[in-house]
């Protein structure tokens, strides 16, 4: 959900700050469904893709999926249960989410998944510094472990190394990704076997530094998986010429995209050269 300010040194911010890590999520996609975010349905199906791709290519009935800077999950919640982004941001429409209590809302979206047809027998991991946001994804169901790390300051701990070191496939949704690389350095560093890395950066975020990390690690970068996709509305006029600046300084028409009145993004896959 973040957007490049321009330079590294400025702090990372977004308009949703404040209900990024909630007990539980219907703030968070209640704001999302009003702003039109579409990324994660245009993400999931690509993800979905790779998925398949990676378990044929590898010979794997069941592969280990890292969501990273997952959030409360969508983009797990996407690639693991028979459901569509529209049916995630209208069930928070219903008026009975506005009282009830968080437990209460994990108790409902754990009833509310646990009867939906899972897509296979994957193992799903979330990583993210949102330590709330984290533990709801886990306690409904999306995740089967969360490691709540900030890996941009610190190594990855010995649980998080372990579960790593087995990694098919890192899916990344509409978050800073490209914009940590340090990260994403320390992520790959503890993957035995290379896994591919799917991710769904807004056009114009700064990516030249993550690429590099990618290509360090032996990953070969195809940037034209999909055409360029919508991501969420702008918040006001200083949002939308930002996004067109930094969209433009990338080499980007912005013509039909942002200056119509929305964030896009585009997918990126990297796999083993």
């Amino acid at each position: 959900m973040i957007e490049n300010q321009g330079t590294r040194a400025q702090k990372i911010v977004t308009i949703y700050d404040d209900i990024y890590d909630l007990p539980d999520c219907r703030a968070y996609y209640r704001a999302m469904d009003h702003a039109g975010f579409r990324t994660a349905h245009f993400a999931a199906a690509a993800f979905r893709d790779a998925l398949l791709a990676v378990k044929k290519e590898r010979g794997l009935d069941r592969v280990r999926v890292v969501d990273f800077a997952s959030g409360y999950g969508i983009a797990a919640q996407l690639m693991r249960f028979d459901i569509a982004l529209d049916d995630v941001l209208t069930r928070y429409r219903d008026a009975w989410f506005d009282d009830a209590s968080a437990i209460d809302v994990v108790n409902a979206d754990k009833s509310w998944l646990s009867q939906k047809a899972q897509l296979g027998s994957d193992r799903f991991l979330g990583i993210d510094i949102a330590g709330n946001a984290l533990a709801y994804g886990r306690d409904v169901g999306i995740f089967d472990e969360v490691f709540p790390e900030n890996l941009q300051d610190t190594p990855p701990s010995d649980a998080l190394a372990a579960e790593l070191a087995e990694v098919d496939l890192v899916v990344e949704c509409g978050s800073v990704a490209h914009m940590l690389p340090d990260a994403l350095d320390r992520l790959l560093s503890a993957c035995t076997r290379k896994p591919w890395v799917i991710t769904s950066p807004i056009r114009g975020n700064d990516t030249d530094e993550a690429l590099s990390v990618l290509a360090a690690h032996g990953l070969s970068v195809d940037r034209h998986v999909t055409a360029a996709f919508p991501h969420r509305a702008f918040s006001g006029p200083a949002e939308q010429q930002r996004a067109i600046e930094n969209a433009q300084r990338r080499g980007y028409d912005t013509t039909g995209f942002e200056a119509e009145g929305r964030f896009h993004a585009q997918i990126f896959l990297a796999k083993p050269a």
